[in-house]
């Protein structure tokens, strides 16, 4: 009997031996792929820039106000438009970014060179006043948004800080840090797909009002329609996104427009599709959400006017809970802490170019007085609206007739630039972003003419 048992134990250790190697090469493989997940992501969110922080910038406060009322008032009706609108940026904002990388200058430098000066100068105006007015709109929803959870704070004070501290960010932080600012707010519109996975939607319905559209031809149904089109494709993000491809390479070195304009890479090509299509995915996956949550919870239970974020966010309270209402102020701060800085640094970027003067957030302010002026004018701007009474939603109103106004314009030098292969070389647009960007261009033009019509 012993030597039986010494037998087998013999027999069996090889066994154990073997499926212990097993469960040691298996947690190791598992350790392995996690690792390798870890780095592709990290390496993924390091390619992110511009095309990130466009998408992100674009679902601001006054975004946020238009998506929120859009649910509130159609419930799930309108949800269609988040992708019908995803490609038509997206194709939009890429040749943006191409005219940047290709011509190594902004994209109101490009038109000066290339086109009429006078329309540019037209636009270039009609984009600061739109601006301001958004900026100030933004800010006051800022203010509003920190209230809702600091009830006694002075909405006067919150208005001044928030716009001090953006005037100190945009002015005094070198452009590297500042990218990386920006990049990180990004993460911060995910406060609002979290809100509305809070909210228990019914994703059979959510779905299918995703992909099938649905339309009242109503007055207001189709005034709503070109608010959210001129929130999402908006003239502020064309000459941002142009601009931000500029800056990149002056971080990277390439000082003078000789330098930037050198022959583009198929791997920077690639890099800037990646960056441009993930922050408009972005952009639109948020606009989904808020317009499912409001939806779901408002539209069910009879609040059908929304005119502020922050209303949203107090709106939703009762159904959502104390968490949905926390991320909606959260989002709607962080947001504004975004959007605000694209929206003045676009109009400066504009102004700047149009004068032929120095501009660039990579210079000090004594280096560029005018280009950092423009920003300073279009903060104290929207900072005095604030102060002056203007109700925010009619700021919003006239500023999305005067991006309705420009829109068009400006669409129709992008698609002549990035289609001229004088100015372009090998990276002229293709057959398929012609068709799309011509499309866009004439659906933006019959929306702002509607909205002027709908308004007069």
């Amino acid at each position: 009997m012993a030597t039986e048992n010494i037998v087998t134990k013999t027999v069996e250790a090889p066994a154990e031996l073997l499926e212990k190697t097993v469960e040691t090469t298996q947690h190791v493989g598992q350790k392995m792929h996690v690792a390798g997940s870890i780095k592709k992501t990290r390496d993924y969110w390091r390619s992110l820039g511009p095309g990130l922080t466009t998408g992100a910038s674009d679902d601001d406060p006054s975004g946020i106000a238009t998506y929120s009322q859009t649910g509130a008032q159609y419930g799930f009706q309108l949800l269609w438009l988040s992708a019908f609108t995803f490609p038509l940026m997206s194709i939009v904002q890429e040749m943006c970014a191409r005219i940047g990388l290709v011509t190594g200058r902004g994209l109101a430098g490009s038109i000066r060179k290339t086109y009429s000066r006078r329309a540019l100068y037209i636009c270039a105006m009609l984009l600061f006043v739109a601006n301001a007015f958004n900026i100030g709109a933004d800010l006051g929803a800022m203010a509003q948004g920190l209230k809702l959870l600091f009830p006694h704070w002075s909405f006067m004070l919150l208005v001044i800080g928030f716009t001090v501290i953006m005037l100190g960010l945009q002015i005094y932080t070198p452009y590297a840090r500042y990218a990386r600012y920006l990049k990180w707010l990004a993460l911060v519109l995910f406060a609002y797909v979290a809100s509305a996975l809070l909210a228990h939607l019914q994703w059979g319905d959510v779905l299918k009002h995703a992909v099938v559209p649905k339309l009242t031809f109503s007055k207001e149904q189709l005034l709503l329609i070109c608010a959210i089109l001129g929130t999402t494709i908006s003239p502020y993000l064309f000459f941002w996104q142009t601009s931000q491809e500029v800056e990149d390479q002056i971080a990277q070195g390439k000082t003078t427009v000789a330098m930037r304009a050198a022959e583009t890479s198929k791997e920077e090509i690639y890099a800037m599709r990646k960056d441009v299509w993930t922050g408009m995915f972005l952009s639109n996956l948020v606009m989904f959400f808020i317009i499912a949550a409001c939806g779901a919870l408002l539209f069910a239970h009879g609040i059908k006017n929304i005119t502020t974020s922050a209303e949203a966010a107090q709106a939703l309270r009762p159904f959502a809970g104390n968490a949905t209402y926390f991320l909606f102020a959260v989002g709607i701060i962080g947001t504004g802490m975004l959007g605000i800085p694209v929206l003045a640094g676009s109009s400066s970027y504009a102004i700047a170019e149009c004068l032929r003067k120095r501009g660039s957030l990579s210079m000090k302010l004594k280096q560029a007085y005018a280009f950092y002026g423009v920003i300073i004018i279009s903060m104290l701007l929207g900072l005095g609206m604030n102060f002056l009474g203007i109700n925010p939603i009619k700021a919003l109103i006239w500023s999305a007739v005067l991006n309705g106004l420009v829109a068009p314009v400006v669409l129709v030098f992008i698609l002549l630039i990035s289609s001229n292969k004088k100015v372009m070389g090998e990276w002229v647009n293709g057959p398929l972003a012609k068709t799309f960007g011509w499309f866009t261009t004439i659906l933006m033009a019959v929306s702002g003419i509607a909205a002027i019509v709908s308004l007069f």
